[in-house]
């Protein structure tokens, strides 16, 4: 049996064997099964949460998506993250022909035959990517949504060589580095604490001898961290929401209401002048931001109708109002869910499925009316200022 990419530990009387797969290899899902055939483990470990487990299990999950849910509870802009990233993945492994976590898939299969504890290892992907979303600063976030989207559209192919040379210490170690130089906020996360979640998960499977099947870009971090004791209940809290964006949330637009309406009183006409402005530049901007995600023509006026008033209240989004109408007037069917897997892989997709459709009516037209409201308030504060 091959020792590349199995790392040993021995401790507290407990054998733990951990394997470095890359999420897209035919390799490491053989290798998967032939150290959990060869070793007979007492538990196997997965790299998954029971989200994510769930949706490998029940590929056709994504058919119950509710799309209204998805605008209601703000997820728009996360299910379209969480869309791009398996994109990326999925691309990779149709080149390979194979399935998108076929090494977890594995896992799960071997454990079942030889009668091993399943043990899901990984924190609930939803706590990641909030914490993830929590520690980046407004550049970083922009950063990371183009650095997602451009590698989703890259046309740049990999061989299975290359994927098994990433597989490597030296290799992912620089990887790393990239990542943290990049995206220094972005690592911790992402990386040490889900090595130090998964540690501890790896440490508490019952049994004597422990199978882990891992991303290899955790294996150096769980190696270090088994040795020590956390606190996986500290580790899986989301982190708390600052006040001082809702603050500022209310504070902005009662500002600029109170300049209008001074304006107003002082010289009616600058006052309506201001008004218009504002209007305007929501209205179009974020009809703008709805029309480039081919939005329907009735979601394209909810846009332009809602942008002034959405951007003066804090708990109303254009994007949810012109994302509903869309959805309403371009339901998606269970067509676009069966072929939602195909169409992220290019921009021409993305823009036809309508269920991406919907999500890029959402987060565009949000973009473009909090563009509009950055310059309509501009324009505000300068014709106030002139009239002073």
């Amino acid at each position: 049996m091959s020792e590349e990419n199995v790392t040993r530990i021995d401790l507290n009387g407990k054998e733990f064997i951990l394997i470095g797969t890359a999420h897209v290899s035919r390799q490491s899902a053989e290798q998967v099964k032939e150290v959990i055939e060869s070793e007979r483990p007492d538990s196997v470990c997965i790299e998954l949460d029971d989200q994510r487990y769930q949706s490998i299990m029940d590929r056709n999950k994504w058919k119950e998506t509710d799309i209204f849910k998805v605008i209601k509870e703000k997820k728009a802009t996360l299910l379209l993250m969480n869309l791009a990233i398996s994109s990326f993945q999925n691309r990779l492994a149709k080149q390979f022909d194979i399935q998108p976590g076929q090494e977890m898939i594995q896992g799960i299969e071997s454990a079942k035959e030889t009668g091993a504890d399943l043990v899901l290892a990984d924190r609930n992907i939803q706590i990641t990517f909030s914490r993830i979303w929590y520690n980046l600063g407004l550049t970083g976030k922009a950063q990371l949504l183009t650095s997602v989207f451009y590698s989703i559209f890259s046309k740049e192919t990999i061989t299975e060589e290359d994927m098994e040379k990433m597989k490597s210490k030296d290799t992912l170690n620089a990887v790393l580095t990239d990542l943290t130089e990049s995206f220094p906020k972005l690592k911790v996360p992402l990386i040490d604490e889900r090595d130090q979640y998964l540690a501890q998960k790896i440490k508490e499977a019952p049994g004597n001898k422990v199978v882990a099947v891992l991303g290899a870009a955790h294996i150096p971090g769980i190696t270090k961290e088994i040795h020590k004791e956390h606190d996986v209940e500290a580790l899986s809290q989301t982190p708390p929401k600052s006040i001082v964006p809702k603050i500022i949330g209310w504070v902005i637009p009662l500002l600029i209401l109170s300049i209008i309406a001074y304006t107003f009183w002082a010289n009616p006409s600058a006052g309506f002048d201001q008004a218009l402005s504002w209007i305007l530049w929501t209205g179009i901007l974020a009809a703008i931001g709805a029309a480039a995600a081919s939005g329907h023509p009735l979601a394209i006026i909810a846009a332009f109708i809602s942008a002034p008033l959405a951007t003066l209240h804090p708990l109303i989004a254009a994007g949810w109002v012109s994302g509903i109408v869309q959805a309403y007037f371009r339901r998606p069917n269970v067509g676009d869910f069966e072929t939602l897997s195909e169409d992220v892989f290019t921009i021409k997709g993305f823009w036809h499925n309508k269920v991406t459709r919907v999500l890029l009516v959402v987060v565009l037209t949000n973009i473009g009316s909090s563009l509009g409201a950055f310059i309509g308030g501009a324009d505000v504060i300068r014709v106030f200022f002139e009239n002073l």
